[in-house]
């Protein structure tokens, strides 16, 4: 088979098969596949009565990458089809930008790149799921018995606005009196529809701020670049990867690099959110310029499958052991770059005592790490080769599962040390991270082909610009802080705000829960009602969102899925299409944008827009006139614009009528500095943000504040199992769970977003049908352990540890490697004993609870111990009849009537 043709059938099984004829049977079914590839140019469609744009990044940070045009006819989503960038401006104006390399030319296109289930997510507005009226836990009466151990299990009934906003407030009001206001804790955060002045992690925590200043607010670690954050910081200072100060990697690469290591993470599913197609654009053509392309991973993912010249399957969480090894071939064999390491760093004599074993007497020689990291020694010692000869760079998609894990800054500290001693900076050996806006960014900042237009009207208006609180809690740390017995004298504490962005000295200072003074949590209140099947040990979350100490939890969301199940207080939402709004693209690979976002249809039943529904409970309140701060939703978007910095004079009303401003590739872009390339060239001048300004491979901040810390030392360890974690198969763990578990960021769902598109269900690498006709979440399983486990392509299998157990449907295929199964995180709750067991498959509820480690309060969500087995899904429906007879649609999973009592 051709390159060409190989690569066209590796495209076609991202839609359900493996050769294009597939396609028919698969995708084409829903009309994804029609949709993505038929090419829209009128200015409105035969069949639409108007089209509005909207930004489907989806990616909940507010900004909303990849602008779309959707077309509505009457009050229904016809299609959602890429924006057509030269229907408002020239392409002279525009100047699209051009990567010249090797005698080919990269385009930006004039049209966005919007990722396919951008087109399918017309389907979640009128989803059976929906949330379309206020509701209430039956068994929760606020003026009498609350019955938390039945969240999860209790039913809800209709209730008015009215009602359930009263209820709302006179909750505040009582809890604040009665225990003070720091017992009450608001989840304003990610994961959510993206939104800026309706924007969930927002309203709020805005209201709240009214109310009071000691509040409790859950603090979102860097979930997607933990190690970076948590161990690289310390060797280079930057957050995360030098996101701060890089720009026109894609052209380095590009002219530079001889070989790319895509390292743990799969490049085509985790940009879809943010940066659309670009990547895989991008690495289609670096095949055709000859720049080689190798994949670091336990699977062959869908990156992997239609990019990578060579697959190296690691084991997961054992990189650091096949990292130290490369280092003990460059250092054995005298293949660094010793002048940079002499001009660029500090404590590297201190690194090559511990590679060459002169430390522990372990040197770490690739026939040492080869059974550790399943790599055998001579692919070792030829890739230690190969990067050493050619100038290597490494790219991440938003991290991967291998930054996800047990002790996952040593992985990041490994790999800064490998770059620095290659000469990091240098032509074609730098880091890159294909996500929007590190790679497309504000000029100022992140130098690049496009301007930003810089919306900040979010941070403006809702003031979720994380500054400290006085009260709060890790997300990682959730659990924990409602199950234990916490008091002045012995406060729950941990290091850093652990926000992404703070400076890294911040990870020294202590915080703890309670603040002095202040008693537990009694009510919780979640605009993003998906911890559960997000983070770390779910099932554990589960059990806290159940304690008596909780007396209320309301929940605002457009569907009912996840933590909405535990609620006492549901409020329906609006999805992004129902409401007015303004947005921001970064570039998303091609412009810098901000674009007004019409009602598209109108809202579904009583649902409001987050900004709509924290008002209701604001008027109760009597601070409505302070929330709203006197302006209506047109006057807001107003202040959005108004807040852009764009290159070019364009008047509010030009801007209303052309729906959107795209700002056009800046001149001479392409001299702009190049990833770490002003460090590289003069490291006095342009010091990194560490004490000595150098890389770190003995952390001065860490040998000041930690010196004794054995899981996280000052100077990069494999570690691969300790006091805190054993997740490891050389642990006697793995004699009860033998298989380590690979949990990437889902292929047809953004997180725990979109489980429910009938047009990605169908798709057979997105759920597997099981005898009983329920969906499952697929497992990968490699056919020598499918083999030994008598298990088949299509069977339902538990997969499961001493935290619990989750079902899915097997797919056996040498994409996983022997020893590891396979599946992604966020699949939607179907719990079938709350804290113990789920249907859905969501694999979060069984990860640890603890976090990354001592002094690093990351989450762990890939590559720990899990056991697999083949089940009888008959049998466990007697078992548990409730759990098993609940109405159920192959096409969009148990819908809401589930979940209400009968009128």
């Amino acid at each position: 088979m051709s390159r060409e043709n190989e690569i066209d059938g590796l495209v076609m099984d991202q839609f359900g098969g493996n050769a294009p004829e597939s396609i028919a049977g698969g995708a084409a079914n829903t009309g994804l596949y029609a949709e993505m590839f038929t090419d829209y140019t009128e200015e409105k469609p035969v069949g639409a009565d108007k089209t509005v744009y909207k930004g489907t990044g989806l990616n909940s940070f507010g900004i909303g990458a990849n602008v779309a045009e959707v077309d509505v006819k009457g009050d229904k989503i016809v299609r959602i089809r890429p924006l057509q960038y030269d229907k408002k401006y020239t392409k002279e104006y525009l100047k699209p930008w051009t990567i010249k390399a090797r005698g080919s030319e990269f385009e930006s296109g004039l049209k966005t790149l919007i990722p396919p289930y951008a087109y399918a997510y017309k389907t979640r507005v009128d989803s059976r799921n929906r949330i379309l009226y206020p509701m209430k836990r039956v068994d929760w009466d606020p003026k009498g018995e609350r019955h938390p151990e039945n969240r999860g299990k209790s039913k809800f009934q209709r209730i008015s606005w009215d009602e359930a906003t009263t209820i709302i407030a006179n909750e505040i009001i009582r809890v604040k009196e009665t225990y003070g206001l720091p017992s009450i804790f608001v989840q304003g955060d990610g994961h959510g529809e993206t939104k800026v002045i309706h924007a969930s992690h927002g309203c709020n925590t805005r209201l709240m701020n009214l109310v009071g200043d000691d509040w409790t607010y859950q603090a979102r670690q860097p979930d997607s670049w933990e190690g970076w954050y948590w161990g690289a910081k310390h060797m280079w200072g930057q957050d995360p990867l030098g996101q701060f100060d890089m720009g026109n990697l894609l052209l380095d690469v590009a002219e530079n690099s001889d070989m790319l290591l895509f390292w743990g993470c799969d490049m085509e599913t985790t940009t879809w959110g943010w940066q659309g197609q670009l990547p895989s654009r991008y690495c289609f053509w670096l095949t055709e310029i000859g720049v080689q392309q190798v994949y670091v991973c336990p699977d062959v993912n869908y990156g992997a499958a239609c990019h990578a010249d060579k697959w190296i399957p690691v084991l997961p969480n054992t990189d650091s052991a096949l990292q130290a090894a490369i280092a003990y071939v460059w250092i054995n064999e005298d293949l660094y770059d010793k002048e940079y390491i002499e001009t660029h760093s500090i404590g590297f004599d201190w690194f090559e005592r511990y590679i060459m074993g002169e430390e522990d007497g372990q040197p770490k020689t690739p026939e040492w790490a080869a059974p550790i990291c399943g790599v055998p020694s001579r692919q070792i010692k030829a890739l230690a080769h190969q990067w050493a000869k050619r100038k290597t760079s490494i790219a991440h998609g938003n991290g991967g599962s291998f930054i996800r894990s047990t002790y996952s800054h040593e992985p990041a500290r490994f790999e800064a040390s490998l770059m620095t001693m290659m000469g990091l900076g240098k032509p074609g050996r730098n880091i890159v991270k294909f996500i929007e806006w590190y790679m497309y960014g504000l000029p100022s900042q992140q130098p690049a082909p496009c301007y930003s237009s810089n919306m900040i009207v979010g941070a403006a208006y809702h003031g979720w610009d994380f500054q400290e609180t006085k009260s709060s809690i890790p997300k990682t740390l959730v659990p924990k802080a409602i199950l234990g017995d916490y008091t002045d004298e012995k406060p729950l504490t941990w290091k850093g705000y652990t926000v992404c962005s703070w400076p890294r000295e911040n990870q020294f200072k202590t915080y703890q829960y309670p603040i002095p003074g202040a008693q537990p949590l009694h009510m919780i209140w979640t605009d993003t009602p998906c911890w559960t099947t997000c983070w770390n040990g779910g099932n554990s979350m589960e059990r806290a969102l159940r304690d008596e100490k909780i007396e209320c939890i309301v929940a605002q969301q457009p569907w009912l899925e996840n933590d909405c199940l535990f609620a006492d207080i549901l409020l329906p939402i609006n999805t992004k299409f129902e409401e007015e709004d303004i947005g921001q693209d970064n570039g998303a690979g091609q412009f810098g944008s901000i674009y007004y976002e019409g009602l598209a249809v109108s809202p579904r039943g009583e649902s409001k827009s987050d900004y709509e529904a924290v008002g209701e409970v604001a008027k109760k309140l009597g601070l409505y006139e302070q929330y709203t701060g006197g302006k209506d939703i047109k006057e807001w978007v107003k202040v959005g614009f108004d807040c852009a910095e764009t290159p070019d004079p364009i008047t509010y009303e030009d801007f209303m009528e052309k729906g959107y401003y795209a700002a056009p590739t800046m001149d001479g872009w392409e001299k702009l500095p190049r990833g770490w390339e002003k460090f590289c060239k003069d490291p006095e001048n342009h010091r990194l943000q560490t004490p000595s300004g150098k890389v770190e491979f003995y952390s001065l901040g860490l040998a000041e504040h930690f010196p004794d810390d054995d899981e996280r030392p000052v100077v990069p360890h494999v570690i691969l199992y300790g006091k805190r974690h054993q997740e490891s198969l050389l642990c006697d763990r793995a004699k009860d769970y033998p298989f380590l578990i690979v949990s990437n960021h889902p292929r047809w769902r953004l997180h725990a977003n979109m489980d429910d598109m009938p047009w990605t269900r169908e798709i057979p690498t997105c759920k597997v049908k099981g005898p009983d006709g329920y969906m499952y979440e697929p497992v990968w399983i490699n056919p020598i352990d499918a083999e030994k486990k008598g298990i088949e392509s299509g069977d339902v299998v538990k997969v499961f540890n001493d935290r619990g157990w989750v079902l899915g449907g097997a797919i056996v295929t040498e994409r996983i490697r022997p020893q590891v199964v396979y599946q992604d995180h966020g699949a939607r709750l179907d719990p079938i004993e709350p804290g113990v067991s789920d249907r859905g498959g969501a694999n979060n509820l069984i990860a640890p609870t603890k976090t990354t480690s001592q002094n690093a309060a990351g989450e762990v969500t890939s590559g720990f111990l899990v056991d697999i087995e083949k089940v009888d899904v008959f049998e466990l429906a007697k078992q548990y009849p409730e759990a098993f007879s609940r109405p159920y649609h192959a096409d969009e999973g148990v819908d809401i009537t589930t979940w209400m009592q009968e009128a």
